[in-house]
């Protein structure tokens, strides 16, 4: 049995519908399907997900939405009449749409998390309306009936453990399943989402739940590429890579796959394979535990940008027992996670997203840290990068590092930190954000080309 995700771009219109419906029809082991909400049909065009979103806050803010539902309801009714389905699937989702702007608005989290969700939610519906027009045996899967059950932490929620034996009866169900991504349901009954991407996570609890033989990831790109195709020309198709290897690269901005999404699949053991649903018959990428065959050292670079480093100073701080669960504990007590600890005996680096931390936050972690913690110097450097260079082969491998910072000093960038972990498995780079594109540039010639 595989299952088998499709993306927003795979379901933005009618003539993309009718290609992944031919997709799943192609392969009878794809038994339960994942979909997420129509996205962008052209670049300038807007997700179903961020319109439903508008709708929720111009009702929050006014009382009113009629405008803003009208248009939503439009992008479904469009896709309806080209698919040859009756007026009836559009009323379906007008309805569900209005009913779900009645409910209670008080929590405004809770509120936007219902609105959000039927995106999902109204394409399964009509994915699997198409799907019996055409004579299959397909039905919809509401994910309450399913048991997908999630914390209650509303655009962030977390999948419950008994989500999995709930969710194991899909395997015996006749027909093809339906399934909306990115949203499941509290244990009080209340709609709750994932982060945004996660109808990913959807796919891969389904697939863990199951015992999926095979997870598909189908989206608009032939396969993982070794860099992102916006910053380096041609990259090199990636076509077999390890979980831990996949994790590293997400992390650092590979936008294939949600960092969550990995995590079910991953303890299971089960492969994950992302093809392109407008060229499905090329190979793709997969995902496994344990790569059998490591040609290269390198497997992919990846970076992004938004971070912000803390340095700290203090003489003989290695000697002062405690030190470092003390700075950790002022950042915990301002709700702020950290990435990276690069450290030295005098020295500490502690490496943030910068998204999380304002100038007020930032002002009170300052003065705490010098305070109660007699620093000789702290400063905040904002403006950072952090590049990830990946591959299993990096540790059976001589001179790495020295091969990564000799391209960086040839393409006259400087490295503010360097970090490796105990695995061996990465290598983690800090650098200006303004260096990012060419610092990935020099890295990525050096290692592929």
């Amino acid at each position: 049995m595989k299952v088998a995700k499709f993306g927003g771009s795979s379901l933005a219109n009618a003539e993309q519908i009718k290609k992944v419906c031919k997709i799943i029809l192609d392969d009878p082991q794809r038994r339960i399907i994942v979909v997420s909400a129509p996205g962008k049909r052209n670049k300038s065009d807007t997700k179903v997900t961020d319109m439903l979103i508008e709708c929720a806050e111009s009702f929050l803010s006014t009382g009113k939405a009629d405008k803003e539902i009208e248009a939503v309801v439009s992008r479904y009714d469009e896709i309806a009449k080209e698919l040859g389905l009756s007026d009836s699937i559009t009323e379906t989702i007008r309805n569900d749409l209005k009913n779900r702007l009645a409910l209670d608005t008080e929590n405004r989290g809770k509120f936007i998390d219902s609105m959000k969700a039927a995106g999902e939610d109204n394409c399964a519906k009509l994915v699997a309306d198409y799907l019996c027009s055409i004579g299959v045996n397909a039905r919809y899967i509401n994910p309450k009936d399913a048991g997908l059950l999630l914390s209650s932490e509303y655009g962030n929620a977390q999948v419950l453990p008994e989500s999995y034996d709930n969710l194991k009866s899909l395997k015996d169900m006749e027909g093809i399943l339906i399934f909306p991504g990115f949203f499941g349901y509290s244990l009080n009954g209340d709609i709750v989402t994932f982060s945004r991407g996660g109808s990913d996570i959807t796919g891969s609890i389904l697939a863990a739940a199951v015992d999926a033989d095979l997870y598909e990831n189908f989206t608009d790109v032939d396969c993982v590429y070794s860099a992102n195709p916006n910053i380096v020309s041609n990259p090199e198709p990636i076509v077999e890579i390890s979980y831990g290897e996949m994790r590293e690269l997400s992390y650092a901005g590979f936008s294939v796959f949600h960092e969550e999404a990995l995590v079910p699949v991953y303890r299971k053991g089960i492969p994950v394979r992302v093809k392109n649903t407008n060229n499905p018959s090329a190979p793709g990428t997969t995902i496994v535990l344990k790569r059998e065959k490591i040609t290269r050292p390198v497997v992919g670079i990846a970076g992004d940008t938004g971070f912000c480093c803390i340095y700290i100073s203090k003489y003989l701080m290695n000697r002062e027992i405690g030190f470092g669960r003390k700075v950790l504990r002022i950042l915990e007590d301002e709700h702020l996670s950290y990435e990276h600890i690069p450290s030295g005996i005098d020295h500490i680096s502690i490496i943030l997203r910068e998204n999380q931390m304002d100038s007020s936050t930032e002002k009170r972690v300052v003065e705490r840290i010098k305070n109660e913690l007699a620093v000789d110097d702290i400063t905040v450097e904002h403006n950072m990068a952090l590049i990830m260079v990946v591959g299993e082969g990096m540790q059976r491998t001589i001179g790495i590092a020295c091969r990564i910072t000799g391209a960086l000093a040839k393409a006259r960038i400087n490295i503010e930190i360097i970090n490796q972990g105990s695995s061996e498995v990465s290598i983690m780079l800090g650098v200006n954000s303004d260096d990012l594109v060419r610092a990935i540039n020099a890295i990525y010639d050096e290692f592929f080309k």
